[in-house]
């Protein structure tokens, strides 16, 4: 089980790493715009540190 969590949180940092990490400054803003106005940025940013904190 602890192995399945460890590859789950490997794969969100991954996924969180290609987006926001190879992503230009006008993309940048766009991504954070359409989290902020879809409200999802309360609950996906969270999730983002945990799994990057497990992940390490």
């Amino acid at each position: 089980m602890a192995g399945l969590i460890q590859r789950t949180a490997e794969a969100i940092d991954d996924m969180w790493r290609s987006v926001w990490h190879d992503s230009s400054t006008a993309e940048k803003v766009i991504i954070a715009l359409l989290l902020i106005v879809t409200g999802l940025a309360i609950p996906v940013i969270p999730i983002v540190w945990v799994a990057r904190i497990i992940a390490r």
